[in-house]
């Protein structure tokens, strides 16, 4: 059975301010529906947001970004755990900083936590733990976070849902005439120093904080496919159909 991280994006789960219930609804059943076949393991953004919904805090103030998460991940754990009950499925929160990835012993500990959680049919639901990270333990992206958990428990497949729908060949924003690159074998270094641009107020990656999930992935020969978490038509072509239809898979193995 392969095991699948699927990441999910604060642009995806908010909207004006609010979690976007429909989108995570969406979200929800297409991952119980993946859980049919697969193990699968959930990154979600969100907490900040959802701390957001409840007090009008200054996000670019570190304290009060702490307190937002703390705040916010009851929030959007409830959310989950009332959608995922609807498909009679268990989740689990796992908080995880830097620190838990510098050492074998800390990874080794976040993968026995998250394996048995698994191995009872869990799916562990993982976020940075914002409400105590420092900068000196601060991963910076969940992009990145989804990379390392990926690795780390041993997964066959990253998967980012975005408000990206693909990789291109220039920025789609400013070129109407962009082209989808639907398959990556090998990365460009210059790709990876570009300016990060996150498109909304609560996220911190862009598509260069993807790029760099990727390239850390296809070092250690793993796939990850980038797809739109507004529209989940491509992605559940992809990985329920095995149709690559829309999206870019980011693979050494040559298609």
């Amino acid at each position: 059975m392969r095991r699948i991280v699927v990441k999910v994006g604060s642009a995806v789960l908010t909207q004006d301010g609010e979690i976007a219930l429909e989108r995570m609804q969406a979200l929800v059943d297409f991952l119980s529906e993946l859980k049919k076949e697969n193990e699968v393991i959930l990154v979600s953004s969100g907490a900040v947001a959802g701390g957001y919904t409840k007090l009008k805090l200054d996000r670019n103030v570190i304290a009060n970004k702490q307190a937002l998460a703390a705040i916010g991940q009851p929030i959007l754990l409830k959310k989950y755990d009332r959608k995922f009950k609807k498909h009679g499925i268990i989740i689990a929160q796992v908080l995880v900083t830097a620190g838990n990835f510098k050492r074998d012993e800390e990874i080794l500990k976040v993968k026995n936590s998250i394996n048995t959680l698994v191995d009872n049919g869990v799916i562990p639901i993982v976020n940075e733990n914002d409400a105590t990270a420092t900068d000196e333990l601060e991963l910076g992206d969940n992009d990145q976070l989804s990379a390392y958990i990926t690795k780390h428990t041993d997964s066959d497949m990253l998967i980012i849902l975005s408000d990206i729908d693909a990789y291109y060949d220039s920025d789609p924003r400013t070129n109407e005439n962009a082209k989808v690159l639907k398959v990556i074998n090998i990365i460009d270094s210059e790709e990876l120093k570009k300016e990060v641009t996150p498109n909304n107020v609560f996220a911190t990656g862009g598509i260069v904080t993807k790029l760099k999930a990727a390239s850390y992935l296809l070092n250690s020969n793993i796939d990850m496919f980038l797809a739109s978490g507004f529209d989940l038509s491509d992605v559940k072509t992809f990985a329920l159909k095995n149709e690559h239809n829309g999206g870019t898979l980011f693979t050494r193995a040559k298609k």
